[in-house]
């Protein structure tokens, strides 16, 4: 045990953490005297102290509101001469609080680089004995940002303490998968977000799906209010949270009221360990690292870079018609065999005589629940008769179909997805992450699936469960997919609520997502849905600049819903003005994205013993510089 010790105490410098403890949230306003605002934030970590927590999260700017501007447009300049360095009063005021007080504090600052007029977005944890622990520079900036402040270049920053493994991140660093994906890599168990967010998108998709499709702790902390009566009269949108590493929302502040509030949860660090979920029992081991090569290839010479950027007046850089028409094809077998087929072939004609170019049907439709898992080779063997009747369907119909089926090939089994047209078999796609169940009877597939260049446009698949796996959509957008076509079975309602729009919208591609009737059992309020890829014009509300639009089904009956894709709207990479949610990313720093899980510094790759189970005499000492 003491050599495990010794070893872990090379990335995880206090062994071990604490098991449980209390988070405080924050949300409030700040103004434009620092010195005001330094005393209101001393205010709230009195407050977080007294109500037993151990470290306090502010929002982003806490030290001052963003009142930078000359002749009604933004001004680097007059950022520099508003702010002060990290060593100013502000910041070492917070330090001499922390040490006062006896507690732990994330808060975001705007902050001078190292020569005029730079000035950087950050967030610095500082801990109980007053030191700082950490600074992170916000590396992906909100749209007007981009015209102000200096992005962040460094590495994201994990780093230990007494309460665990921390990882820092700022508002629109998680708008984007790569920032939090990175930091769970890393062996991050909670992360620490300090927002200045006007959109609903933060409370409903990008804080939860983070924790979510990582199995980390989430502590964000979001500005409220908005004092100013010209320029953006949006008000900050509040809604801080606490979030598990399975996704459930502990405790949630509030976003209509805009209350000044203080919320607390309990966090206990090691359950960010386990990577379980509800569809597979290890998040970390789900991954193929060997998969994700697009992810750190040079941003130039990706097969998106067409599309990076607004979407000009001619023609888009890729063939196919103006829109798309697709058929939501909501179904799931019950009854009989002959049944499911001739509802399919109805289904089809109805979306023909509605216009569908393509239509998608649910994950596995042809088969009951468990059934597959039952008799696999079974399953196999009528796929390839189901396989045949579809490509007839699609001939007989002049539409493209989607599904999914077991697959056998030389003594294997797959589950695959395919893609047939009027010619026959287009696509074909063995899903390379499985599940908890296919694990059972299914092997791998070697790859992850082909954007494939089709005439309606640029077409990839995804099947079931793999849209939680952050690097598929990425890589799926990076290879410059427009339509993603997702046989689906919903196993809750975050599924289409929070991932799967996450998802489509990260990236800014449309995406059929289409759930089997039965699994209104576990995702019991939302259907089949279409995410929209959007598209900036300005002058839209800010959801709509940042909060992909969905089209539904209803949940638990038989539907069959047409949708036209536009296809300029993948072509739109633009979140506002500035910023390019697939341009402005750092593959430089994804590189541990395709390491592979057992080398990765995660705890169980370092001792298989937990914390707390260490003789007395080998812990490190707790929130002192002699742990360090």
């Amino acid at each position: 045990k003491e050599e495990e010790v010794l070893r872990a105490r090379r990335f995880y410098r206090h062994v071990p953490f604490r098991p449980t403890w209390t988070a405080a949230s924050a949300q409030f306003f700040s103004g434009n005297d620092t010195t005001e605002n330094l005393g209101i934030t001393v205010g709230w970590m009195r407050k977080a102290k007294a109500a037993g927590a151990a470290l306090l999260v502010t929002p982003e700017n806490t030290n001052r509101d963003r009142t930078y501007f000359k002749d009604g447009k933004p001004s680097p300049e007059v950022a520099w001469e508003c702010c002060e360095a990290l060593d100013g009063p502000f910041v070492t005021g917070l330090c001499r609080a922390a040490r006062e007080i006896g507690i732990w504090v994330c808060a975001g600052v705007d902050y001078r680089g190292a020569k005029a007029p730079d000035v950087h977005i950050g967030q610095v944890l500082i801990r109980p004995d007053g030191e700082i622990a950490a600074v992170h520079t916000k590396k992906v900036l909100w749209d007007y940002e981009y015209t102000i402040f200096v992005p962040g270049t460094g590495p994201y920053v994990a780093v230990d303490t007494e309460l665990g493994r921390m990882g820092l991140l700022m508002c629109a660093d998680g708008i984007v998968p790569e920032c939090t994906r990175v930091l769970a890599l890393k062996g991050v168990q909670v992360l620490l977000n300090s927002l200045n967010s006007r959109g609903p998108d933060e409370l409903r998709t990008h804080i939860p799906c983070r924790a979510l499709e990582n199995g980390v702790w989430h502590i964000a902390s979001n500005t409220i209010g908005n004092p100013h009566n010209q320029g953006l009269l949006w008000p900050w949108a509040g809604g801080s949270q606490v979030i598990d590493p399975a996704g459930r929302r502990l405790v949630e502040a509030d976003e209509r009221e805009q209350i000044e509030e203080m919320i607390l949860a309990e966090i206990r660090p090691f359950e960010a360990e386990g990577k379980g979920t509800s569809w597979v029992d290890d998040l970390t081991a789900q991954r193929r690292p060997e998969l994700y090569g697009a992810m750190t290839a040079s941003i130039d010479e990706l097969p998106c870079a067409p599309m990076y950027g607004p979407v000009g007046p001619g023609a888009l850089p890729f063939p196919g018609p103006d829109s798309v028409k697709v058929a939501m094809m909501q179904f799931s077998r019950f009854h009989t065999r002959v049944f499911a087929e001739w509802a399919v072939k109805r289904q089809a004609a109805y979306a023909k005589r509605k216009g569908a170019q393509i239509g998608v049907l649910p994950e596995l439709c042809f088969f009951k629940r468990g059934e597959v898992e039952e008799a696999p080779e079974s399953a196999a063997a009528y796929g390839a008769e189901v396989l045949a009747m579809v490509i007839a369907l699609a001939k007989e119909t002049n539409m493209h179909l989607c599904f999914s089926n077991p697959e056998e090939d030389q003594g294997l089994l797959y589950h695959t997805a395919y893609l047939v047209g009027p010619t026959g078999l287009m696509i074909k796609y063995r899903k390379a992450h499985l599940n908890r169940r296919e694990l059972q009877w299914a092997t791998p597939g070697a790859k992850l699936a082909e954007v494939v260049q089709t005439e309606l446009g640029r077409v990839a698949l995804m099947v079931g469960d793999e849209v939680y796996v952050t690097e598929v959509g990425r890589c799926l957008a990076l290879n410059g997919v427009e339509i993603v076509l997702h046989p689906a079975d919903w196993c809750s309602d975050d599924e289409p609520n929070v991932v799967a729009t996450e998802r489509a919208g990260e990236s800014r591609f449309h995406m059929v997502s289409v759930t089997r009737m039965d699994s209104v059992d576990a995702a019991p309020h939302v259907g089949s849905q279409t995410t929209l890829a959007g598209e900036f014009i300005d002058g839209e509300p800010i959801p709509l600049m940042r909060y992909s639009r969905g089209i539904w089904c209803r949940a638990g009956v038989e539907e069959c819903t047409v949708v036209d894709l536009e296809r300029r709207e993948p072509h739109c990479k633009m979140m506002g003005w500035h910023l390019d949610v697939l341009k402005k990313r750092y593959p430089e720093c994804y590189k541990v994205c395709t390491v592979p899980t057992k080398e990765l510094y995660l705890w169980r790759n370092i001792t298989q013993h937990r914390p707390g189970t260490f003789p007395d005499v080998l812990r490190a000492a707790r929130g002192t510089r002699s742990a360090l």
